[in-house]
Formats: structure tokens, sequence, C-alpha cells
């Protein structure tokens, strides 16, 4: 292993604003809002506060299944949120989520709005309100739940581990890089071994565990996020990658991960979304510009 700087923690943490690497700017040791904004509201009761990151993406594919499967009630409008730009501590957005994370979801159809934070948990939520991609057999509901909070409890090593320090700290440092891809690999090792009996996370039912799943380790395995393929020898997981494939076929998952995106090509970003016309007057304009 490589020399690295000794490390002694001092008797009582400080912060230091300089540390932190890429995202320095908006992280800090306190909760609660740094300026007063309000929350727009659109036409729709679902009103989503969020950014196409992958916890953002799993809440417009949703969506956007539910809209496919004809609920009307599922329509929302999606304002774009740059966290980079401190968005999610503005007063409105802390007030729909004290965690200043995003997604955020406001939900108008009930006498008092209704407040729901935590990706996992607008899943849930959309699909106890809706009555979809959630299985009502007792045995299948547990493994997707199973499922969905594996997502919850194993991203953050994905994440704000292996992501965080093979990608985005200030310098690259071997233990944390080791540290969390062995992590990451062996979490990629899990689901191999899974979808090698199952065709969806669930079993043989798409499901909101699929949705939860597939924005992080989907997009990971196809070098999507953190450019880390070739790193973590992704080709290896070839179920993971027959299910990454499988699930973005599907139209509604095509539309949702273009939802609040600001990255990547053009043809792939839809930095609002009011309506399911977006999506058809997004592709003309673009036509048009390059006539």
């Amino acid at each position: 292993m490589t020399d690295a700087p000794i490390y002694t923690p001092p008797t009582v943490w400080t912060w230091d604003r300089e540390s932190g690497g890429r995202f320095a700017n908006i992280n800090r040791p306190i909760a609660g809002s740094t300026h007063e904004k309000d929350l727009p509201v659109g036409q729709h009761p679902l009103q989503l506060y969020s950014l196409a990151t992958p916890n953002g993406v799993k809440v417009t594919i949703m969506l956007e299944e539910l809209l496919a499967l004809g609920h009307s009630g599922a329509e929302y409008d999606a304002w774009l949120i740059k966290i980079g730009d401190g968005d999610q501590f503005g007063s409105g957005f802390v007030g729909a989520n004290p965690n200043s994370k995003i997604p955020a979801l406001m939900d108008h159809s009930t006498s008092t709005p209704i407040r729901v934070f935590e990706s996992g948990a607008i899943l849930l939520y959309l699909a106890e309100k809706f009555g979809e991609f959630l299985p009502t057999d007792l045995a299948k509901r547990t493994e997707c739940l199973s499922w969905l909070f594996w997502q919850m409890g194993s991203a953050p090593y994905l994440g704000g581990g292996f992501g965080h320090f093979y990608a985005y700290a200030p310098m690259k440092i071997e233990y944390p890089i080791n540290r969390f891809a062995m992590e990451v690999k062996r979490q990629l090792d899990v689901l191999d071994r899974h979808l090698a009996e199952n065709e969806y996370m669930a079993g043989d039912e798409y499901s909101i565990a699929d949705m939860a799943i597939w924005p992080w380790y989907g997009a990971l395995v196809v070098n999507k996020v953190y450019e880390a393929a070739e790193f973590l020898e992704a080709h290896t997981y070839t179920h993971v990658i027959r299910w990454n494939q499988e699930i973005g076929k599907r139209e509604a998952v095509q539309r949702g991960r273009m939802v609040n995106r600001v990255g990547g090509e053009l043809s792939e970003q839809l930095h609002e979304r009011h309506n399911a016309s977006d999506f058809q007057n997004r592709t003309q304009d673009k036509l048009e510009k390059s006539d």
C-alpha cells in the first residue's frame, strides 16, 4: 500500500470549509435552511422536487410507469433542484424534506398536503396509493420490500463510499478505494447470484425494488456512474447486465431517466416536466434547432 499522510484526529472535530472534494461547497455539519425560497407549485396534485441522480430517477421512473398504466392521478410536475447551487437549502425545500436531500414529493390530492421524503419511502407511498408495482402476496411483497431496503442500506457504500473516494475526492487514497471497491463488488455479486435465478428482484414481477436498484447498479455496470466499470470488472456480472438491459428497454424507464436531467447528452435531458407532451415538445424543439 502506498504511503498516505498520517492523520491524527483532534480531541474535538471542527468544520474545515475547504475539505470535502467536489461537493465541499454544499456540505455542512448543520441542518436547516440557508435562505428563504418558496417551492413552485404546478397544476397537478403530485409535485416532485428533484434532480436526475440515481435517487431522483427512481421516482420519475415510478411516476412514468404509473402513467403508462393509465393512472391519471399520477400526473405530476417535476421541478429542478440544482443541488450544486444549494437549492435544497431553500426554506421551501427544507419544509418538504428537513434532510435537504432530493427527491422530495408533495401530494396535494389530500385535504392537507402530504410530504414524502427519502426515495424508498416515496416509491412505497406511490405503490400503496395506486396499488401497483408492489406484490399483494405476502411472501412476494416481503421479498420486494427486503430488496427495496437492501438498496437503501447498500447504495451509500456505492455512492458516498466508493463513488466519493474513486471519483470525487480531492486525492486518490488507496485504502478507502480498496475498502469500498471490495464492498461494491460484493454487492454486485449478491445481485448477480440473485438475478441468475430470478427475472426481476422480487421474482417474476417487475416492482419498486427494480426501480430502486436499477438507477444505481444498472448504471454502474454500463459505466454511466463514476466511469468505474472497467475498474470493477463490471462485464463479469452478466446477470446484472441482462437485467439492466431488460429494464432499460421499457419506455417509461427511458422517459423517467430524462426528467430533471441536466448532464450528459442533450437528447437525454428534460430539465422540468409538467405534462406528458413535454417529451414530444422537447424532441420537436431539438429537431427544429437542428434544421
